[in-house]
């Protein structure tokens, strides 16, 4: 199984993951990416300086699979949401 490694890109910061995780395919890795993004932004303390984090997926190759900024991973709420009418 492929091995991912997810890099928190934080301005010119990086927390790097060494260890990285075996998931089935990049499909599996986006969705880690989500649910990794969504419990860091569910600390308050938090959400201010990683709304202008990146996470930063790469396979065991270093190739990059997928760039996902934090502030996509925000779902608003209906009555939020401005494409709602």
């Amino acid at each position: 199984m492929p091995r991912y490694f997810f890099h928190t890109h934080i301005g010119a910061d990086v927390v790097s993951d060494p260890t990285g995780t075996e998931l089935r395919d990049p499909d599996a890795a986006w969705e880690m990416a989500q649910e990794t993004i969504r419990a860091a932004l569910r600390n308050p303390q938090n959400q201010a300086r990683l709304m202008t984090a990146c996470l930063v997926v790469m396979d065991d190759d270093g190739e990059v699979v997928l760039e996902f900024p934090f502030s996509e991973a925000v779902v608003l709420p209906p009555s939020e949401d401005p494409t709602r009418h």
